[in-house]
């Protein structure tokens, strides 16, 4: 049966770097290694132009009833004047909440290719795989209440709220423990208990899920030295867990180790495997519309869809294998180019990768 996927390229550089990621689409799709359709809907600042709200009812209406939804970026200073409500990262919010995408899986893997690419010296990190799960759609992102009030005073007051259930804790780490379970068993739960009670909680409760997992090996770490640690010894880490504030600030963290941030990809999952799937990188306007960034991120982002929302495996690791393969011949976007190595633009990058699925 064939699954359909809801394509929402956004804004900035959105739409180019989705233009390759579909590419690769239709190349799987040509030889029949996948059987999918595609629909295109607008969020983000696109949608607040057209219709003045960045996430259209008929675009989550698409989403829910679509298997997986591919999206390129949101947001730029254009929207940024906008009331907070109408701004379009409130687009994306509303997915995550509703399609339930509580699971954010954020993989950071060094390619060897560009181990002289990142700003850390080689050998912290060569060999990185670490897979970050962050959870999505709780925490101070969501929490009530929130906003920015005026005091009697005069003075200008904003408050937002940090808060889970314990159910929501439960839920994200079996997701991480399963996870682990496939990998290298070892799990780093990221909090900061030491003064945030929700934190606190939030670490007696990784710790009595954990019981069903006898074989994980489950540490902790306040967020502050995991910060610290992710840039000195990275490569201790097999798969870390956290709250949705403290995953976003360490993701792109780690994002850097692997020479780009344009490299690395995400998944965002609900209870029944539906996902969203997007390159971690924003919307980067400073570049759009010039033919520059760096769309393997987006392909990659691919990958995972047909692996953990799509049942393609095989068809992901034939991606996965292409990037690589794109990398052997030395073509580099600007973000990861290095001595000795071919510039090229975002479509030479996308026509290479489905040059090599091809070969």
């Amino acid at each position: 049966m064939s699954k359909k996927i809801l394509v929402l390229a956004g804004d900035g550089i959105g739409p180019e770097i989705v233009a390759e990621a579909i590419k690769v689409l239709d190349a799987l799709q040509a030889e029949g290694a996948i059987d999918v359709t595609m629909e295109e809907a607008l969020v983000g600042g696109a949608a607040y132009d057209d219709c003045g709200d960045p996430l259209p009812a008929a675009t989550l209406e698409a989403a829910k009833a679509s298997d997986a939804v591919l999206l390129g970026a949101v947001g730029g200073p254009k929207w940024e004047p906008l009331h907070f409500s109408k701004r379009p990262e409130r687009g994306l919010l509303g997915l995550r909440a509703g399609l339930g995408l509580f699971a954010n899986l954020r993989p950071a893997f060094l390619y060897p290719q560009l181990a002289d690419a990142s700003t850390l010296k080689p050998e912290i990190v060569s060999g990185l795989d670490v897979m970050i799960v962050r959870e999505l759609t709780g925490g101070i992102y969501f929490g009530e209440p929130r906003g920015v009030e005026t005091l009697e005073s005069g003075e200008r007051y904003g408050y937002n709220t940090l808060c889970y259930k314990e159910s929501e804790v439960k839920r994200i780490c079996r997701v991480a423990y399963d996870i682990a379970m496939k990998r290298g068993k070892r799990v780093c739960s990221v909090d900061k208990a030491n003064v945030l009670e929700v934190t606190e909680m939030w670490r007696e409760v990784a710790i009595e899920t954990a019981a069903d997992y006898p074989e994980i090996e489950l540490s902790h770490m306040y967020v502050d030295n995991a910060s610290m640690q992710l840039v000195r010894a990275p490569k201790q880490f097999d798969v870390m867990v956290t709250t949705n504030m403290f995953g976003d600030i360490l993701s792109d963290c780690a994002a850097m180790l692997t020479g780009s941030i344009g490299m690395l990809p995400s998944a965002s999952l609900n209870a029944e495997g539906q996902g969203m799937y997007e390159p971690i990188h924003g919307s980067a306007p400073d570049i759009a519309g010039r033919g520059i960034a760096n769309p393997l991120a987006t392909i990659l982002s691919v990958a995972m869809m047909l692996r953990y929302s799509l049942d393609a495996g095989e068809a992901a690791d034939r991606i996965e294998a292409a990037v690589s393969k794109v990398l052997d011949q030395g073509l580099r976007t600007g973000d990861i180019m290095s001595e000795g190595m071919r510039q090229v633009g975002t479509a030479e990058m996308g026509d290479a990768v489905v040059a090599a699925l091809r070969a």
